[in-house]
C-alpha cells in the first residue's frame, strides 16, 4: 500500500480539452474520468481569482482531479477562465471581473451536455464561488459546493435567487478565513435557509496542507454521495498513475 501524499496522482482517463465561448474565445482545460468505469457524477470546477494566482491547477482542484475519479467515481472538469494561464496553456481573452466569465461557465456546461456527463455539480473556490452563485442557476445542475466563499461579487440578489431553487447549495467555511468566517457566513447565507453551511475548525482560505485538503475532498464526496467517506488515505500500487 502507498500513502496518498500531496503529489499523488491516481489512475484516470485524462483528456486535454477546449471550451468555446459564445463570444468567440477558446478556453483550455482537462477532463479526468474514472479509468475503467463510467462516472456517477461530474464536478465542474471554478478556480480562485486569476489576478491573485488562481488557475485550473490551484491545489485543491488539482488534487480533486488527481484522486476523485478513482476514489469516488467522479468526472472532474477543470479549465482556465478567460485570460488565465497554467501549464496546460492560456485561455483566450482577458479577465472580466466576474462578469464576462458568465460565458465561460456557460461554455463549460455546454461541454458537459455535449459529452453526456452525468449529474453535474459546480465546485467553486473563492472567486469561483462568485461565478457559481451568480450563474449556476442558469444551467441544469444538481447543486453547487462553495469553498471559502468571500461574497464580494455575489450580491444579496444573487444569494436570494437560490432560496427557492432546486439545486443544492453547500458552503464550506474556514474558521480562520481571510474574508468570510462562520459567524458572518451564517448571517449572509440566511437569505438561503436551506443552504448547508460546513464550518471547518482551523481551516484557512487557501486550505494549505494535506489534512485540510483531505477535509475538503471528504466533504465534497459526502455531499455527492458517490463513495463512502472518509476517503482512504492509502491505496494499492496498481491504482497509481
Amino acid at each position: 500500500m502507498e500513502k496518498i501524499r500531496s503529489n499523488t496522482t491516481l489512475r484516470a482517463r485524462r483528456e486535454d480539452i477546449e471550451l468555446h465561448t459564445a463570444d468567440g474565445l477558446t478556453l483550455v482545460g482537462e477532463l479526468a474520468l474514472p479509468q475503467d468505469r463510467e462516472p456517477q457524477a461530474t464536478l465542474v470546477t471554478l478556480h480562485p481569482l486569476p489576478t491573485h494566482g488562481g488557475f485550473m491547477d490551484s491545489h485543491v482542484l488539482r488534487k480533486a482531479a488527481n484522486r476523485l475519479p478513482e476514489l469516488a467515481d467522479l468526472a472532474v472538469l477543470r479549465f482556465n477562465t478567460r485570460g488565465t494561464s497554467s501549464p496546460r496553456g492560456t485561455s483566450d481573452g482577458a479577465f472580466g471581473d466576474g462578469e464576462k466569465e458568465r460565458a465561460d461557465v456557460a461554455a463549460a456546461m455546454q461541454f458537459v451536455r455535449d459529452r453526456g456527463l452525468p449529474h453535474p455539480w459546480l465546485l467553486g473556490w473563492s472567486f469561483g464561488t462568485e461565478l457559481a452563485l451568480k450563474y449556476g442557476l442558469e444551467h441544469p445542475i444538481e447543486g453547487a459546493i462553495l469553498l471559502s466563499p468571500p461574497l464580494h461579487r455575489a450580491t444579496e440578489q444573487d444569494l436570494a435567487a437560490w432560496a427557492d431553487a432546486n439545486p443544492a447549495l453547500v458552503a464550506i467555511i474556514p474558521e480562520l478565513d481571510d474574508y468570510l468566517r462562520p459567524e458572518e457566513a451564517a448571517r449572509r447565507f440566511s437569505a438561503v435557509p436551506r443552504a448547508r453551511l460546513v464550518p471547518v475548525e482551523g481551516g484557512r482560505h487557501l486550505w494549505v496542507g494535506e489534512p485540510q485538503t483531505r477535509r475538503v475532498l471528504n466533504e465534497i464526496v459526502a455531499t455527492l454521495g458517490t463513495a463512502p467517506t472518509p476517503l482512504p488515505e492509502e491505496v494499492s500500487e496498481d491504482l497509481l498513475r
